[in-house]
C-alpha cells in the first residue's frame, strides 16, 4: 500500500484545484492526477456557460425558438437541478443565472426594481419543457438561460473521484476551489483536516473538520461581494426578489456526494431563518456561521 500522498495543482473553472492521492511514487500520482484534470476539464467545457460551443450556451442561444437535443449526461443533470427546485420549494433555479446582467460584483451598485423586473420574468424552472424521456429542452421565452453554475464545480468533483476511484485510488481528495471531494483517509489511516474559512478574515480558518470520506463545500456571503452604507450584498441571489441572501456569513454541509453538499449549501443560504431545519430534515452534518459570528454545528 502506497504511505505517501502527493499534491498535484492545476487551475479550472476560474478557481485554484488540487488532486491529492496516494501512489507508489510521484510519477504514478501524476498519471493518475491528469486522469480526473482531464474529467474535471472535460465538464468545464461541456457545461460551461462562458463558452459559445457548450451545450449550455446552445440551449440558451435557443430560448423562445426550439427545443435542443441533450445527450444523458446533460438530462441527468436537468433532473437533478429539476429535483432540487422541488426540493427548495423552487429556491434553487437553474434559470436564474439571468440576475448577473444586472449585478456586477466589482461596482458597489444596487439595480433597480425596475432593471430587476424584466429578469425575474426571465426565471422559472417550472415552465421549462423539459422532455425526460424524450432526451430535449426547451426554454420557452426568448432571453431565458439555464446555468449549472450552482452545482458544476461539485459535480466534476465527484466525476474526478469516481474515476480515481476506479483506478484503485484508496486515499486522497479532489479539491476544485474548496468544493471537496474525500475519495478515503490519509496513508496511515488518519482523516484529512479540512479548514474552513472565516467568512470575515480570508487569512484565517475558524474551524477544521475531519473528514474520511464524502464530500464538504461551503456556500458564503464572502466569496463576491461588495459593501454599500454598511450592508454586505453577495453573490447568492434569490430568484424571488432578485436580491442577495443576507441570513448568513457561511454555511458547510457534509454529505456523502460534492454535488449534494454544495447544492444543500446553497439552498440552506436561501433558506434564510430555515436554513437549519431544512438541513436537519436532509440528515446532513454542517456548520453554520450566522451574521453574529456564532457557529451552529450538527
Amino acid at each position: 500500500m502506497p504511505n505517501s500522498s502527493y499534491a498535484i495543482a492545476f487551475g479550472a473553472m476560474a478557481s485554484t484545484c488540487e488532486v491529492r492521492l496516494a501512489a507508489g511514487d510521484e510519477t504514478e500520482a501524476r498519471r493518475l492526477a491528469q486522469i480526473a484534470i482531464d474529467e474535471v476539464h472535460r465538464i468545464e467545457y461541456k457545461f460551461s456557460r462562458y463558452r459559445d460551443d457548450s451545450i449550455v450556451s446552445r440551449i440558451s442561444a435557443a430560448a423562445g425558438i426550439e427545443a435542443v437535443a441533450c445527450d444523458d449526461e446533460t438530462q441527468s443533470l436537468f433532473g437533478y437541478a429539476d429535483a432540487l427546485f422541488a426540493a427548495s420549494g423552487g429556491l434553487f433555479d437553474i434559470t436564474s443565472g439571468v440576475l448577473r446582467r444586472a449585478w456586477n460584483f466589482r461596482a458597489a451598485r444596487v439595480p433597480s426594481a425596475a432593471e430587476l423586473a424584466p429578469l425575474l420574468d426571465l426565471i422559472g424552472w417550472h415552465g421549462v419543457a423539459w422532455y425526460a424521456g424524450e432526451n430535449r429542452i426547451r426554454l420557452p421565452k426568448a432571453g431565458m438561460e439555464i446555468d449549472f453554475g450552482g452545482f458544476g464545480k461539485e459535480y466534476a468533483a465527484d466525476r474526478a473521484a469516481a474515476l480515481l476511484i476506479g483506478q484503485g485510488v484508496r486515499h486522497g481528495y479532489v479539491n476544485l476551489g474548496g468544493d471537496m471531494r474525500v475519495i478515503g483517509p490519509q496513508p496511515d489511516g488518519k482523516p484529512w483536516s479540512i479548514g474552513i474559512q472565516d467568512p470575515r478574515h480570508a487569512d484565517r480558518t475558524i474551524a477544521s473538520i475531519p473528514v474520511e470520506s464524502g464530500a464538504l463545500t461551503t456556500s458564503g456571503d464572502y466569496e463576491r461581494y461588495f459593501e454599500l452604507d454598511g450592508r454586505r450584498y453577495c453573490h447568492i441571489l434569490d430568484p424571488r426578489s432578485g436580491m442577495p441572501v443576507n441570513g448568513w456569513r457561511s454555511i458547510s454541509v457534509l454529505a456523502p456526494l460534492a454535488v449534494a453538499a454544495g447544492s444543500y449549501s446553497t439552498i440552506a443560504m436561501l433558506k434564510g431563518a430555515d436554513a437549519l431545519p431544512f438541513l436537519d430534515d436532509a440528515k446532513l452534518g454542517y456548520l453554520a456561521i450566522d451574521q453574529h459570528g456564532d457557529m451552529h454545528s450538527k
